[in-house]
């Protein structure tokens, strides 16, 4: 075997974004952009030879060809070991928590998580560290760096390694050890969750359950565990076999691209539980019959019923949630005496916080949920939290979610998402509002007056660094709060996120639907952000 030196040029565009390069799989496709990305990795990590890694991803359009490419290079650039998914499977979960279990040196995981697949879909790929979670800024950056300045890459010259068996192979001088990632992952859950109870629940005639993977990741894992070690019912996992496409659809776990999910458990014969998780396999959407659960409000029923759960009955450090995410989980921990961390979005913010044991539990209101148990969102993680909470407390999701209302009060939270605008415009919707910061402060807007306006910085209480310019905030001096952000997991155009949120103590008004509740934020947020002007939308892609 010959490894081979290319030369090539660097590409303007291979900047990663909140978690990764992302990029329209024709653009990965292009003669060396894939190599070029790759070789960036590895020339920014030191101390690489004779390293151990860990790759895979969803399972998506072009994952394996990626896949035969990077153990390629990985052999050319002296790495000892890859221990690479069956199948070319790994959902990021996993691979988080099978870096952490083999003390790997990182790891390669290719997906573009939630956004379409297929060959005019997106593809992916992010380096996480060692301690099994995303790579921090400092890294990113020096990955960055090199795509500026590379000029050359190296790759063994080899036939494809086959893997769709498990088993140890010989690539170079590199061992490669195809693995079932499932099994890991199930040990994982189970040293967490009370797997006797749950199949009691799950073998009771009068609970039913139905798990939508969306034709993504999670799937074998899913069947694994729910139709395998808890005794679910065959079919109790839908849409449980990875395409390359996803079926056709779109691997978001929300009211809309999951709406196959939301019709069955809204039907008159709705399953007593529903979930769905995507792409990747670290998000996660939890409905009860008729009734779904806001990510914010399962952040806070998570954290208020940790004590029940086996893995977490002693307590918790601390928790933490994304800027944008609902003040729901700050009462619950004021009330248990810990403190709640508010970060910038992307979960390569906690883990400093998990790191340090300052928190056990966080949380995103994109349907990302999480402990320390690794270091990344874990979707089937918090369907089992949630599965032990029912099966434990006796009592449906919606009257957990509505008793803990009744203890703590509701804050009404929407996420309005406008996707693809153009950018240009979205823009200067944003310099828009940040030029009226100093004349909003005082300002009422019917009931509401506004306390402060500002753009989020965040200093790591661990390590001093700052991070700025995470999302303009609009806070009341009620607390309710409007915050807008571009997000950065889009591959077209701009997505812009307009969050909404008002906290109501009266237990009588509960019941209001929620954009109702939200509808005179809704209109102060036309007022002062002019959403139609700059982006010649009426209403927003996706409510949730």
């Amino acid at each position: 075997m010959t490894i081979l030196t290319v030369n090539t040029q660097p590409f303007n565009d291979q900047k990663p974004g909140t978690s990764g390069l992302r990029k329209a799989v024709t653009v990965f496709q292009k003669p060396h952009y894939l190599e070029n990305f790759t070789q960036s990795i590895f020339n920014s990590l030191e101390d690489l030879e004779g390293k151990t890694l860990v790759l895979g991803g969803d399972g998506r359009y072009y994952n394996r060809q990626a896949i035969q490419t990077i153990l390629k290079m990985a052999a050319a650039n002296s790495v000892g070991r890859v221990l690479v998914g069956l199948n070319g499977i790994l959902s990021t979960p996993a691979a988080s928590a099978i870096i952490r279990k083999n003390k790997a040196y990182g790891g390669i995981i290719l997906s573009a998580s939630h956004n379409p697949g297929g060959i005019n879909g997106d593809f992916g790929i992010k380096y996480n560290i060692s301690n099994g979670g995303p790579a921090p800024e400092k890294v990113t950056e020096a990955i960055f760096s090199q795509t500026k300045t590379i000029s050359q890459y190296q790759i063994l010259e080899s036939a494809d390694v086959n893997l769709d068996h498990v088993g140890s192979f010989k690539l170079g001088t590199m061992d490669i050890e195809v693995i079932d990632s499932v099994i890991p992952y199930i040990e994982l859950m189970e040293s967490l969750f009370d797997f006797d109870l749950l199949r009691n629940l799950l073998s009771k005639s009068d609970f039913t359950m139905c798990m939508d993977s969306l034709h993504a990741v999670t799937g074998p894992y899913a069947k694994a565990i729910f139709e395998g070690k808890l005794g679910a019912k065959t079919g109790t996992v839908i849409n449980g076999v990875p395409l390359e496409d996803f079926g056709g659809g779109h691997p978001d776990p929300n009211l809309v691209y999951a709406k196959s999910l939301v019709d069955i458990l809204f039907a008159h014969d709705a399953p007593d539980f529903g979930a769905a998780s995507d792409g990747d396999g670290d998000r996660n959407m939890i409905l009860g019959r008729n009734f779904f659960v806001n990510p914010s409000d399962s952040l806070a029923v998570i954290t208020a019923n940790a004590h029940l759960i086996k893995g977490y009955k002693n307590g918790l450090t601390g928790v933490a949630r994304s800027m944008p995410t609902s003040g729901a989980v700050d009462r619950v921990a004021e009330k248990l005496g810990i403190n709640c961390y508010e970060t910038p979005t992307g979960w390569k913010f906690f883990g400093n916080l998990l790191d340090a044991d300052q928190a056990t539990i966080c949380g995103e209101e994109s349907f990302g949920t999480s402990s320390n148990h690794i270091r990344e969102k874990d979707g089937l993680w918090a369907v089992l939290f949630w599965l032990n909470i029912v099966a434990v407390r006796g009592e449906s999701v919606e009257k957990i979610v509505k008793s803990h209302w009744q203890e703590y009060g509701r804050n009404f939270y929407s996420r309005h998402d406008y996707e693809e605008v153009a950018s240009e415009g979205a823009n200067e919707l944003v310099n828009h509002v940040k030029s009226q910061f100093e004349t909003l402060k005082g300002k009422q807007f019917g009931n509401y007056t506004v306390a402060y306006a500002d753009d989020f910085s965040y200093t790591d209480p661990i390590d001093g660094s700052v991070t700025e310019n995470q999302g303009i905030r609009i806070i009341f001096t009620d607390n309710s709060r409007i915050i807008i952000r571009l997000s950065g997991t889009g591959t077209k155009g701009a997505t812009l996120r307009i969050y909404l949120e008002s906290y109501e103590p009266d237990v009588t008004k509960h019941d209001l639907d929620t954009q109702e509740a939200l509808k005179d934020l809704i209109n102060i947020t036309e007022e002062i952000v002019q959403i139609k002007k700059f982006t010649n939308r009426d209403i927003p892609t996706v409510i949730t």
